[in-house]
This record gives C-alpha cells, sequence and structure tokens, in this order.
C-alpha cells in the first residue's frame, strides 16, 4: 500500500521543479536574477522569489532533491539544471555571479517625452490602466466602441476613486482631478497626438494586428506603441507596422491599480531608448518593471503556469485531494493562494489556453496540459466565474 505523502512533500513536489525552471530561465540569460525574483514576488504575492529560495533551501539540497525526483519520474524537467551541477561541485553557495542576462543597475531614464497616454479597450484591465495613469498625473485618452463602454469606464474609475476616498487614501478635490484628465472617444484618431499607447483588446493576434496597423497610421512620429498582451507575439504586432522599434509589450497584472508589476517586453527590434522609457514610466506611476523577451509566458506566466499544470497532475494521480494540496503549499511554500484557488480565480479556460501556449513553444512534453483540466473546461466548469471549477462557490 502506497504510503501518502506528508503536506510538506506534496509541497516540494511542486515546489521544486518550479525552482530547477526559474534557474534554467536564468541561466539562458533570459532575464535577471533579480528580475526573475521581483517578477513572481510582485506578480504572484510570493514571499520570495524562486532563486532566493535556492540559496535559503541550500543549493547542494535543492540538487539533490531533483536529482531523486529525476530518478523517479524520468521527467527532464525534475534534471537538475546544468548550472545548479556546476555551482554545486564548485562548492557555490549562491546564484549571483553565475552566467545570466545582467541586471542593469542604473536607474532607467525617460529618454522620449511622455505627457498623454492612449489606451484602447473598455474592459478590467483598460480601465485599471487607465486609472494607474491618470492617477499619476497624465492626461489619458481611452478608445471604447461605444459612449456605453466608455460610461463604464468612467464609472469603474469613479467607483475606485470613491472606494479610496472612503478608506481615507484620497480626498474629493484629487478625484476630480484624476477625473478631469480622462477623455473618452469612440475613433481611434483621438489618439494622433498622444506619446504612448498602451492596447487592451482581446486576446485574438488577428484584432491586434489590425489595430497596430491604424496605430501606425493614425499614430504622430516617435510615439511608443505597446500591447498588454500576456500570450501572443508582440513581434507580430510589430511587424504590422512601419516602426517596428516604437512597439513593445506592457504585460500588466490585473488588477492594474493594485498589482505592482509590469513585464516589459522587447523584440529584437525595439529601440533601446524606447525599452528604457517604458522602464522608466513604470516606475513613475508606482510599479515594479522587469525585462524579458518575446516569448510565450514571458517570465511569470511561464514559470507558474507548469507549477500549476502539475498541481492538476498530481489531483488525477490520485496523491491528494484538492483542499488538501491548497493547504499544504500554502503552509509550507508560504504562496499566498494554493494552486487549485489560484486556476479558479485565473479561470480554467485561460489557464489552459496559457499551458496550451507553453507546450507549443517548449515542446515539453511534461508542460502537456493536464488532461483533468481540458475536461473541466469542456464541462463549463471555469472557476469562480461560472461558480464551478476545482472548488465549488
Amino acid at each position: 500500500m502506497t504510503q501518502t505523502p506528508s503536506p510538506a512533500q506534496i509541497s516540494r513536489t511542486l515546489v521544486l521543479p518550479y525552482l530547477n525552471h526559474a534557474i534554467g530561465m536564468y541561466a539562458e540569460g533570459y532575464a535577471s536574477r533579480a528580475d526573475i525574483d521581483a517578477a513572481m514576488r510582485f506578480g504572484c504575492g510570493y514571499p520570495v522569489g524562486p532563486l532566493t529560495t535556492v540559496e535559503q533551501d541550500g543549493l547542494e539540497s535543492v540538487r539533490d532533491e531533483l536529482a531523486a525526483m529525476f530518478a523517479e519520474t524520468g521527467d527532464e524537467l525534475h534534471d537538475p539544471a546544468d548550472l545548479l551541477q556546476r555551482l554545486v561541485s564548485s562548492g557555490a553557495r549562491t546564484i549571483e555571479g553565475a552566467e545570466g542576462a545582467a541586471g542593469g543597475s542604473a536607474e532607467p531614464q525617460l529618454r522620449h517625452d511622455i505627457a498623454s497616454v492612449g489606451v484602447v479597450g473598455t474592459g478590467t484591465m483598460a480601465s485599471g490602466i487607465v486609472e494607474v495613469f491618470a492617477k499619476s498625473g497624465y492626461d489619458v485618452v481611452f478608445v471604447g466602441r461605444s459612449q456605453e463602454k466608455l460610461d463604464g469606464v468612467t464609472a469603474a474609475i469613479t467607483r475606485s476613486l470613491d472606494k479610496a476616498i472612503s478608506r481615507g487614501k484620497l480626498d474629493e478635490a484629487t478625484k476630480s482631478e484624476v477625473l478631469g484628465r480622462l477623455t473618452g472617444a469612440t475613433s481611434r484618431e483621438d489618439l494622433a497626438s498622444v506619446d504612448l499607447v498602451v492596447e487592451a483588446i482581446a486576446e485574438d493576434l488577428a484584432v491586434k494586428t489590425q489595430l497596430f496597423s491604424d496605430l501606425d497610421r493614425i499614430c504622430k512620429p516617435g510615439a511608443i506603441l505597446a500591447t498588454t498582451t500576456s500570450s501572443l507575439p508582440i513581434s507580430q504586432c510589430a511587424a504590422a507596422t512601419a516602426r517596428p522599434e516604437s512597439v513593445i509589450g506592457m504585460h500588466f497584472f490585473n488588477p492594474a491599480p493594485v498589482m505592482k508589476l509590469v513585464e516589459v517586453v522587447t523584440t529584437e527590434l525595439t529601440d533601446a531608448a524606447v525599452d528604457e522609457t517604458v522602464r522608466a514610466l513604470c516606475a513613475k506611476v508606482g510599479k515594479v518593471a522587469v525585462s524579458c523577451g518575446d516569448r510565450a509566458g514571458f517570465i511569470v506566466n511561464a514559470l507558474l503556469f507548469p507549477y500549476l499544470n502539475d498541481a492538476v497532475k498530481m489531483l488525477e494521480a490520485g496523491v491528494a485531494e484538492t483542499s488538501e494540496i491548497d493547504a499544504a503549499v500554502k503552509e509550507h511554500a508560504g504562496f499566498p493562494m494554493g494552486p487549485f484557488e489560484l486556476l479558479d480565480v485565473v479561470g480554467n479556460d485561460v489557464s489552459l489556453a496559457i499551458q496550451q501556449e507553453l507546450f507549443a513553444e517548449f515542446k515539453h512534453a511534461g508542460f502537456a496540459p493536464a488532461p483533468l483540466l481540458a475536461q473541466l473546461v469542456d464541462q463549463g466548469h471555469l472557476g469562480r466565474k461560472t461558480k464551478q471549477g476545482f472548488h465549488s462557490y
């Protein structure tokens, strides 16, 4: 009879491949050590980033645990990263100083003048981004398909500001100033004079490329064109314009007024001054910018969703129940939510789509979406938004 693993073992089984993946991401130079750790702290609310966690746990201990997992499973995602093996062999106790992307130490500067911002979209993310810039003193033109949609954005921001007033974090005069910076428009032509446009429309590549073609025609020379996509190739948005050097990713996290993280994503053609300006702008509006390249998942989703997928596979295998796995991870890893709680918040349909993107990009057999996840989506059990997912609401 197989012994049921302890909560600590459940947590470790899920967390170790995540740590290994983070070491591999750093070793290949995709992102700096500081940015990988900051991404998971500010994007997921983790108490400590993965590379710092490896050091706290001990490099040799993590290597040995992974090696034992790999011997048991044969899963390449459990094979200790080459960099980890080399660091242990050299007697190193830290990851600092190992090869990988160099984190820029100088504070980024605004290399382009940004006085006004355009936002395309009227959904929750778009409304949040409009609020972030308006509260930071920028005039914002936001574009939607109808006056009703535009009124919805203003109403959402007004509710948010009223909530801040009720908590003593804002006064009526400031609320009036913020709302006075907003201009709604039903025509994209109204974006002609803005310095930066952030699009937050449907995650549909054909729709986005059409928009970028439009923005290229409408926006003034030198305007920065940004996308909030979390999964689509930014290079293809850039290719729809005659100014690919001005196109960049600004992946805000939801809700944008609350979440500190913005993943700043550059393509091979993004101008360095555009990249630096966007990173400086993030700091100016109170966000933490992390830098990475244009590939599926960026930093956060690439590290987060394989771990969530592993949790679903663990459930499928009958190792433990959803509530037991959630509790184990919260208690022993210190994560703010268990994997199934988080899947239900994100939406199982969204989670499945992201996992499919990661599988297509990285081709790891271990990244194949768990059948149970696809099954729940087929049944319409998408999580909190349908009142039923891995948990009932």
